[in-house]
């Protein structure tokens, strides 16, 4: 059986870092995308497609909501997948983004290990 592999989407590189320590003892495999820094950084922002998404079972979202371009990201995961998504948001932000948030799973921060062994069982039973 292969290993199941999870996109993780934070700008955060000390999280990605500590999150992909722990989801790989976990015997899960982790994609790292740090987001988009500046225009053309995402492709899905470009019409085109992601490779990292590509080998994703499941995503672990963190980028800022406040961002038009981090909810438009957010978007397209959950129209063009059919994997979980799990978005980590703030109260405020579930508040104001329902319509958004209503197609992915929502948790508020922090992530700690329990949610990220959560996460990895959920993906791990898609596989």
């Amino acid at each position: 059986m292969r290993k199941s592999v999870i996109l993780d989407v934070n700008p955060d590189p000390d999280a990605l870092h500590w999150e992909e320590d722990w989801l790989e003892r976990q015997d899960v495999d982790v994609v790292r995308c740090g987001g988009p820094h500046a225009p053309g950084d995402c492709p899905l922002l470009e019409g085109r497609a992601c490779g990292k998404i590509a080998k994703a079972d499941g995503i672990l979202f963190q980028l800022n909501l406040e961002r038009p371009d981090h909810r438009q990201i957010l978007k397209t995961y959950s129209d063009i997948l059919d994997i979980p998504i799990r978005a980590v948001v703030s109260e405020s932000d579930r508040v104001r983004y329902p319509e958004l948030l209503s197609e992915v799973e929502v948790v508020t921060p922090p992530v700690g290990p329990a949610g990220l062994d959560a996460f990895a069982a959920e993906v791990e039973s898609g596989v």
